[in-house]
């Protein structure tokens, strides 16, 4: 038999709210909290749909839909009071079903993987805890690079952090944010439904796979091309 090349291990970026952990409506109620206290009244739903973007980003797209103007310092404003209306509701946030299974797989199979998220480093590290990881998980969170999503730099730096090349990763994310800036990475995207976007939309964001939730994706590996051994 010829020797051809050998395909790289596949490595995956895992986005953080929605896809590991079940904090999307956590963000959604401490967002509205927060746009309430300044005299912004937006339905939940509208939220919702920007939820994966960075702050600013998010607070930006909201407002062009509402024709108000926030100045850059009540904009930093909303994400401290958005920050600490989330952390007085981090104690009711869980890993979704299989993540904490769906890591320690990968780490036994020796899969590089990285926590991708659009979150400060305030309240996305947080999760370590529930999701029973180590201080030194491999994570990027919004303060560690210039722009987030959907701009590809926090699963750029998550693929640097993995050491791996983000075109032989694959991104795992719930919302089309996600999916977008995996496309510009240049890296697969699988979508999750545990963060509330259809599969019609995760599919036409660029999802080549779509699995319910963490422990659907952990009980399919195999077609992602993880595999017990060679």
């Amino acid at each position: 038999m010829r020797d051809f090349p050998q395909a790289p291990t596949p490595a995956f970026l895992f986005d953080l709210d929605g896809t590991l952990i079940d904090s999307v409506y956590q963000h959604v109620v401490a967002w509205r909290q927060a746009l309430s206290g300044m005299g912004i009244d937006l339905s939940v739903w509208r939220i919702h749909r920007r939820i994966g973007m960075s702050g600013g980003l998010f607070v930006s797209a909201l407002l062009r839909e509402t024709g108000l103007k926030l100045t850059r310092e009540q904009i930093e404003e909303l994400q401290t009071t958005h920050a600490e209306a989330y952390e007085q509701q981090a104690a009711s946030v869980r890993p979704l079903p299989g993540a904490p299974e769906l890591l320690a797989e990968l780490t036994s199979r020796g899969v590089p993987w990285a926590i991708a998220t659009s979150g400060y480093a305030r309240t996305a590290r947080l999760a370590l805890g529930m999701l029973g990881l180590p201080d030194d998980t491999p994570m990027v969170t919004r303060d560690m690079v210039r722009r987030a999503k959907p701009d590809p730099d926090l699963f750029l730096a998550g693929a640097a952090l993995a050491q791996v090349d983000p075109a032989h990763a694959m991104v795992v994310g719930d919302s089309v944010w996600d999916l977008l800036a995996a496309r510009r990475a240049g890296a697969l995207g699988i979508g999750l439904l545990s963060g509330g976007y259809g599969r019609d939309e995760l599919e036409r964001a660029g999802a080549f796979l779509v699995y319910a939730d963490p422990a659907e994706m952990l009980d399919r590996l195999d077609e992602l091309g993880v595999r017990q051994s060679d």
